[in-house]
């Protein structure tokens, strides 16, 4: 709120969350375009030299979301100083909540799009060059589930297994079966991914526990794969557990919708982008990427378009090897945050150029 003070912005804050919504007024008449940018941090420790680092321990902004906060700051005041060139309004979407509590969902239900044509976000990239921005029309990223898992069988003694029903090896056989389901059931060309990151059983070397726990995550980029596969997980988890004589419990959680870019605007994007960055400066992705983004929740109400934009820190020779998002060592070139401010105004103001963002 600070940064915004003294622009000429229409600003209301959220009722249900730390949200920040405000709208520059053009001087003519036309569409509303949305911007966002998410607020929010992840609960990791950060371990970076950098001057911004966090202050609190346990809390960093891994993902960049600190970035795109400064970036939609400057192209507020971009905006603001060029408000004679702007047809409509820009509504500037300040979002929190987005590291799994769906905060664009809660905005939406307090209003944020009401009245909006189309919406664009820019997400920050530390493996990919400055000075270039990647895009694809339809599928951006993927939807997600999440898979908790308890596996029953009877505990005993660990010398006296036949006295036993032991669910570790059935938890094993099963995150083993669930891996040749998804390669077995699912089409190589609309891809999913499933993997199981918390497993946990027993608590010393001489007993036999009565459960065993799982969890983990699956990403799909179509719905109709997504409910193949929770069909599938379903089936297989069961049958496994039955053949080692267990019964499991099963909770499928569905997340974040898939994020589908319009075709139209990924393509105005795509001319945005070589006119603001240069020719070279647009990439087309050339597939999905399997992370997830509340942003979908908005591209399912409105026209819209998320991109990925370069952020590779100037000390990294190849930046497949830098740091990427969520590790705590990831680190961002703040040279490439004058072009994010450039394309977010470019986008706004429908026009081809910003030169220096400034």
């Amino acid at each position: 709120l600070d940064a915004l003070d003294g622009l000429p912005l229409e600003v209301r804050t959220g009722t249900g969350l730390t949200s920040v919504v405000a709208d520059l007024v053009g001087d003519t008449d036309g569409p509303t375009v949305l911007l966002r940018a998410d607020t929010d941090a992840l609960p990791m420790t950060e371990d970076t030299d950098l001057e911004f680092r966090s202050t609190i321990d346990g809390r960093a902004h891994a993902c960049g979301h600190d970035a795109h906060t400064a970036m939609l700051v400057g192209a507020a005041r971009v905006l603001a100083a060029r408000r004679h060139e702007l047809s409509g309004r820009v509504r500037f979407m300040f979002q929190p909540g987005e590291e799994g509590f769906a905060g664009a969902r809660l905005m939406i239900d307090e209003g944020v799009l009401d009245g909006v044509d189309r919406a664009f976000a820019l997400h920050v990239s530390p493996n990919q060059r400055v000075g270039t921005a990647s895009c694809r029309p339809g599928p951006l990223l993927a939807g997600d589930t999440s898979i908790t898992v308890t596996v029953r069988g009877h505990g005993g003694h660990a010398s006296a297994p036949h006295q036993a029903t032991d669910p570790i090896p059935a938890t094993a056989a099963i995150i083993t079966a669930l891996q040749t389901t998804v390669t077995r059931e699912v089409d190589v060309f609309d891809p999913a991914v499933l993997t199981i990151a918390h497993v946990v059983a027993g608590t010393t070397t001489n007993v036999i526990p009565e459960t065993a726990f799982f969890e983990g995550t699956i990403r799909c980029i179509s719905e109709r794969t997504r409910a193949h596969i929770r069909e599938a997980v379903t089936r297989t988890i069961r049958g496994v557990a039955e053949a080692h004589g267990c019964t499991a419990d099963i909770q499928l959680v569905d997340g974040y919708p898939v994020t589908l870019n319009d075709d139209g605007e990924a393509a105005r994007f795509a001319e945005v982008c070589r006119a603001t960055l240069g020719e070279d400066g647009h990439r087309l992705m050339p597939a999905p990427a399997m992370g997830g983004e509340d942003f979908s929740y908005v591209l399912q109400k409105v026209p819209g378009v998320m991109a990925f934009l370069g952020v590779c820190p100037a000390t990294e020779p190849n930046p497949r090897s830098a740091p990427s998002l969520h590790s705590n060592r990831m680190k961002l070139n703040e040279d490439g945050l004058v072009h994010g401010i450039a394309l977010h105004a470019a986008m706004a103001l429908d026009r081809g150029r910003i030169a220096d963002g400034s």
